[in-house]
């Protein structure tokens, strides 16, 4: 009897077919550069800048979990460059934002929002981008990965307990590899308020901290997944969630509670969004909640009182 062999590429393909899935990239990251400030330069040179950026964030593969292009992590990266300091050296702000889609709606929580203000960086056109993990190559380089893997991390926690430390683990390496570069942002005190990478991830995965990674788990899972079906559960659920960051904020395991404060500056506005339509009792207890744990916007949470369902 004749034994059919068939190539090794086409069993691939038809493992594909029958499991609709690919090992596709991670993110959907959309890229953008703004260089108004900087006058007198190559227009071109910003315009390959975005173009490999978005490249290098989209088409790299960082991990070795399995996505399909369905469930690609929806992120996005504003880069605000202020000041050209040579023909290829640069000094702005990166704005980091990731969004997460929300059980059987079409909404998509914002999860992170916030600016880093010590980006400087070398960018040479036509010069690879490449990730080495073991590696200080760049800063350039250095800071995107930073910034993928606390994006892989914040979203896997989302969706898990505590899912994401594997990817904030390697962020912490990316951290230690840069100890010796010379731009800002990742030493323990560079920038004020020692609001910079060294002490992001520092908060993270210390387990002083691990009641705002539950938070973000239970007030999404919990919470806004069970919003379409069940609100007033949810929105309960979400208001217990709260206490979960109360506890941390009442420790204050360090003057630099980065984190905490991160998380409260992307969820405010959904929050109050959220509350506004409660009832009046849930309404107090979870302005009391919010006014105690992020106080420079007591003004903003009062308005959860003050507005009629």
């Amino acid at each position: 009897m004749k034994i059919l062999r068939f190539p090794v590429y086409y069993l691939i393909i038809l493992l594909v077919l029958l499991t609709g899935k690919i090992n596709s990239q991670e993110l959907n990251c959309n890229v953008q550069i703004s260089a108004q400030r900087i006058q007198g330069s190559n227009r071109q040179v910003f315009e390959s800048m975005q173009k490999d950026i978005y490249e290098f964030m989209n088409n790299t593969v960082w991990t070795n979990h399995v996505f399909s292009y369905a469930e690609r992590i929806d992120c996005s990266i504003l880069i605000n460059l202020n000041d050209q300091i040579s023909a290829d050296e640069f000094k702005g702000t990166i704005q980091v934002q990731l969004s997460r889609p929300v059980f059987n709606t079409t909404y998509k929580s914002t999860i992170l929002n916030f600016i880093d203000n010590n980006f400087q960086f070398r960018y040479v056109e036509f010069q690879p981008l490449e990730f080495d993990p073991n590696t200080h190559k760049s800063n350039l380089i250095s800071v995107l990965s930073y910034y993928t893997y606390i994006i892989l991390g914040v979203d896997y926690d989302s969706f898990s307990p505590l899912g994401g430390t594997e990817f904030f683990q390697i962020a912490e390496k990316i951290v230690t590899n840069a100890q010796n570069a010379p731009e800002p942002g990742w030493k323990p005190y560079d920038a004020s308020r020692n609001r910079n990478r060294y002490w992001l991830v520092k908060n993270i995965l210390d387990k002083e901290y691990e009641g705002v990674r539950q938070f973000i788990y239970d007030y999404d899972i919990n919470g806004l997944d069970k919003m379409e079906s069940r609100i007033s559960e949810a929105r309960t659920s979400m208001a217990e969630s709260l206490r979960l960051i109360q506890e941390v904020y009442r420790k204050k395991p360090d003057p630099f509670m980065y984190y905490l404060q991160v998380v409260m500056e992307s969820k405010s506005d959904e929050l109050i969004n959220i509350f506004s339509e409660a009832f009046p009792e849930e309404k107090s207890r979870v302005v009391q909640i919010l006014t105690e744990i992020d106080p420079a916007n007591k003004a903003k949470y009062e308005k959860i009182n003050t507005t009629t369902p």
